[in-house]
């Protein structure tokens, strides 16, 4: 293959000077060639080659040292998930081909098969792979990743179809082929990644720096084969998965797209205000099925989906789904939004039943309290329409009223920027705060071995992936105005707070939500219109001059 060609002829030109100085050195010997000019030479080229040779065994050793990256997953033991692992074993025996080695759970929608062979990946375990025969012996079955979204939301012949062209490709990994030229790609890049870790002194700065540089070289001659095998592979894998249940996969496809919509729609408007306030969800792959039903049920396009809830669903083949769900949600909001490995005073699991009480009236009080905290920093008084009386509190600072901040971003040469500002530095000053100290690196492999998924990623910062970008002043001043405005018809009009599966934190006015606060909201922020919300505020009867309860 070209990955092993390319490999090759880099070994090869790094034991050509070698040769070249054991001919020279031989034909000195046998008088071939005479002494002096010549033997001189020779042993110039011999020490050449010396350095030559033990610089390219320290890039191997470098390379073969490296410690490729592992996505961070929960583990799923057969002992977990007696059923699914018997499922797997069953499709790979359809398929024909070698089962995988384990099962372990992402919470993302997507599958896929990861090598972990790697001694670092494998703490306590002997490299089977040391010894001149490293190329060619029969690799290990990578693990299967699974999506856990998947398996609450798609039934059990659903996944199966979906799963059926990932296992196929559990064929092509056992070619040595295929899998020395995995494991030598793999090598290089691990390579540049750790050339590139920071706070590394000039001892080592300097060695990883020409380490990195000769993997780079060679990486970027590997990365066209290197993406046509995987083609390759791909296409052999999805030939080979047409055998089973193809029919079905079709239509397992269109719940792999809906899976995909509702899990972003849950992560970014519903788990991320809770990771905000300090809390993660630990149900978040059940609350995609109530996310995705919701989503049956507005959009025609999704209408027949929700039929299928009645069929056995595929988490049913875990013992402890519960369990695994939990182990899942917190990955997910450390790898989404950053968080301790475990829960705490500031970081706790909240469950959907207490999410209205716990997270959204929690957000809008805390919110409010901030605004009224900047205003007070503001010098901004209390608004005139609250009236002399009981217009302060018995301290002396102003009363938090909605009036109040109606009325000053309502006010001729308001400066909502300044307001907005100064929320932002307010927020980034909490963030802080509330911030995980940073993960140390250089633990023993084996201490955070199978406690924590992340610890193989290093001293790289949390989360890993952000989902979404950091918002900006106008924004973030909307959303404590809209607060403030929900604290306000929560504490005088009945209101009450609620979940909504698609958008979030929702305001209950009569048992129904209201959706049309934000349009009002940013007239007042954006051009200082005031009648909009006015006339919201008037017909769902809520006061502006009560004060409001902060958190």
């Amino acid at each position: 293959m070209a990955l092993l060609r390319i490999r090759s002829r880099a070994t090869a030109l790094a034991i050509l000077p070698a040769a070249a100085a054991v001919v020279l050195l031989v034909a000195v010997a046998q008088g071939h060639i005479g002494p002096g000019v010549w033997s001189t030479v020779s042993w110039a080229v011999a020490a050449c080659a010396v350095v030559i040779l033990l610089l390219a065994a320290a890039v191997a050793v470098a390379v073969a040292r490296a410690r490729p990256a592992v996505s961070p997953t929960v583990p799923l033991t057969e002992a977990a998930a007696p059923d699914l692992y018997r499922l797997v074993r069953d499709l790979a025996d359809r398929l024909d081909v070698p089962a995988p080695s384990a099962i372990a759970l992402t919470p993302d929608c997507d599958s896929w098969l990861e090598d972990r062979t790697h001694p670092a990946n494998r703490p306590g375990a002997e490299d089977p792979g040391e010894g001149s025969g490293r190329g060619r012996r029969a690799p290990a079955a990578p693990v299967l990743v699974i999506g856990s979204p998947f398996l609450w939301w798609m039934r059990v012949a659903e996944l199966r179809a979906v799963l059926a062209p990932v296992v196929a490709g559990t064929g092509p990994s056992a070619n040595p082929d295929i899998a020395a030229a995995r494991r030598f790609v793999r090598g290089l890049d691990a390579a540049v990644a750790d050339s590139a870790v920071p706070g590394q002194g000039r001892i080592r700065r300097i060695p990883a720096a020409f380490v990195g540089w000769i993997a780079k070289l060679l990486l970027r001659g590997c990365r066209g084969h290197a993406a046509e095998m995987e083609r390759c592979v791909a296409a052999a894998a999805s030939g080979r998965a047409q055998e089973v249940d193809y029919g079905l996969r079709i239509v397992a496809q269109e719940q792999v797209g809906l899976a995909y919509a509702g899990w972003d729609r849950l992560l970014t408007r519903v788990a991320l205000p809770a990771w905000r306030m300090g809390r993660w969800p630990s149900r978040l792959d059940a609350g995609v099925v109530s996310a995705l039903t919701e989503l049956s049920r507005r959009d025609r396009l999704a209408e027949g989906f929700t039929s299928r809830l009645g069929e056995r669903p595929a988490c049913d083949l875990i013992e402890e789904p519960g369990a695994a769900d939990e182990a899942a949600s917190l990955l997910a909001a450390r790898l989404f939004h950053g968080g301790p490995a475990e829960a705490g005073p500031g970081w706790s699991p909240v469950d959907w039943q207490q999410y209205p009480e716990e997270v959204v009236d929690r957000k809008w009080r805390t919110e409010a309290a901030r605004l009224h905290r900047v205003l007070d920093a503001m010098g901004v008084a209390s608004s005139v329409t609250v009236g002399a009386p009981g217009s302060t509190a018995p301290g002396g600072a102003p009363v938090p009223t909605l009036a109040r901040v109606i009325d000053h971003l309502a006010s001729p040469g308001a400066d909502s920027e300044a307001l907005a500002a100064g929320i932002g530095a307010a927020v980034a000053r909490d963030e802080e705060k509330a911030a995980p100290g940073p993960r140390v690196e250089g633990s023993p492999p084996d201490a955070g071995a199978g406690t924590d998924p992340l610890d193989l990623w290093g001293p790289v910062p949390l989360p890993l992936f952000p989902l979404q970008p950091p918002r900006t002043g106008t924004e973030l001043l909307a959303d404590h105005v809209v607060a403030m405005v929900c604290c306000a018809a929560v504490d005088t009009a009945g209101a009450a707070p609620g979940l909504d599966w698609l958008d979030g934190p929702a305001l209950l006015v009569d048992g129904g939500r209201r959706s049309d606060l934000g349009a009002p909201v940013l007239s007042l922020v954006e051009e200082g219109d005031a009648e909009p919300l006015r006339s919201w505020l008037t017909a769902v009867g809520v006061r502006t001059d009560k004060p409001v309860r902060l958190g």
